[in-house]
């Protein structure tokens, strides 16, 4: 807004999916229904201390569009396992959600899609569920260059922005713009 930067323009997004234990049956068009069901633990990040379980909560309000009553469920049996200044860590070496959903701490887990491959790649076993449309949540990041940066500045956010920016931000389970299908 004060005009010391170029233009931002979108690079990447993330969006929330659901990390899902072996055995549990569900897909993008039965996880609201699966998720709500009594024996079913959910967790997320924690609200106000993780944008992903801001995000969480977020879908949670979408669902009620879905399903009358689905919000206040949702909420009431959220389990708030990372992010918080009490949230049990990880030990070291060990990805957060990984380690969350192979302590079994929880059924379904709701987090950003990077973290979620992240999480597959220390548990195979785990699925990876995205969210139905009416549903999805996420983060747009933008870049921009600023006024007076170095030449290297601006290869890298062409790099970036280039196909070959853009497929190393989509094998770390972003949607980027600039890959096409």
């Amino acid at each position: 807004a004060a005009g010391k930067a170029a233009p931002v323009v979108l690079v990447a997004r993330n969006r929330l999916c659901a990390l899902v234990q072996p055995g549990i049956e569900t897909d993008t068009s039965s996880l609201l229904e699966t998720m709500l069901r009594e024996d079913i633990r959910v967790g997320t990040s924690t609200p106000k201390a993780d944008p992903s379980g801001d995000y969480a909560f977020q879908v949670f309000d979408k669902a009620e569009a879905l399903t009358p009553g689905a919000t206040a469920a949702l909420k009431a049996k959220a389990l708030q396992l990372t992010g918080g200044k009490t949230s049990e860590k990880a030990p070291e070496g060990r990805n957060t959600y990984g380690w969350v959903m192979d302590s079994g701490k929880a059924d379904i887990f709701l987090t950003y899609c990077t973290n979620a491959l992240l999480a597959q790649s220390e548990v195979p076993t785990l699925a990876i569920v995205p969210l139905p449309p009416q549903l999805s949540v996420g983060a747009d990041y933008g870049l921009t260059v600023m006024d007076g940066a170095s030449q290297e500045a601006w290869a890298l956010a062409l790099h970036i922005l280039s196909p070959a920016g853009q497929a190393i931000l989509a094998k770390y389970g972003f949607d980027a713009p600039g890959v096409t299908q």
